[in-house]
């Protein structure tokens, strides 16, 4: 026996016990013996796909630590308790992302989302805990490392922000261009430079915009 490790007896197909102890041991050689590793172990997740509550398609890391607590469930319960710890997150992940949104709404509302960690790792350490104790695994923690978008709607997410981007620079130009043209005629009158009725103000409106145009374009 080694430290970290344990051993799951089994004769003519029937549980015969399990051995932590280490050094030399006298076992039947008629029995079969299964080796499980009862270390504390961490499982850091390929990118999992998800979905929120909106629909919107993410893909997530999570950390997972845990250790086998019963070997004889572990060996004899699942084909592969592993496998089963796997599924177990997969279940879990889809259970609680499908609650929350991943942000906020864009209005600013509050509420929670799944960019709170903590609250969202709570939730699936409980859930994954509950599912693998029958395969006698102790979940100790499972916690999102990272929450991303997936590929096709991080870039659908990119385009809209540069629009909106474009959009409100084109909105700060107007308003710049029609404050300059307005205290321009404004300075023009008070002055008495110039002496404008209403058609002629708006000639003069018009023609000083495209002018002032025409230079922010040459520029």
């Amino acid at each position: 026996g080694r430290v970290g490790r344990a051993w799951v007896l089994s004769l003519f197909g029937r549980y015969r016990g399990s051995v932590r102890r280490t050094g030399l041991l006298w076992i039947n050689p008629l029995s079969k013996r299964r080796r499980v590793d009862v270390r504390l172990r961490h499982w850091r997740s390929e990118p999992m796909p998800g979905v929120d509550a909106n629909g919107v398609a993410l893909r997530v890391v999570l950390l997972v630590v845990w250790r086998v607590k019963d070997t004889a469930r572990a060996t004899l319960a699942v084909d592969d308790h592993v496998t089963y710890l796997r599924e177990c997150v997969e279940a879990a992940l889809a259970g609680v992302f499908s609650q929350l949104p991943v942000d906020a709404p864009v209005s600013g509302a509050g509420g929670a989302t799944l960019r709170n960690a903590e609250a969202v790792g709570d939730a699936l350490t409980r859930r994954v805990a509950v599912d693998a104790e029958a395969a006698g695994i102790e979940v100790f923690s499972v916690q999102p490392t990272r929450i991303d978008y997936a590929p096709e709607i991080a870039d659908t997410l990119r385009r809209s922000r540069l629009a909106a981007l474009e959009a409100r620079d084109r909105d700060l130009e107007l308003n710049r261009l029609v404050d300059t043209v307005e205290d321009t005629v404004t300075r023009l009158t008070v002055r008495g430079l110039v002496e404008l009725d209403d058609y002629e103000r708006k000639a003069l409106v018009k023609d000083l915009t495209v002018a002032f145009c025409q230079g922010h374009t040459e520029r």
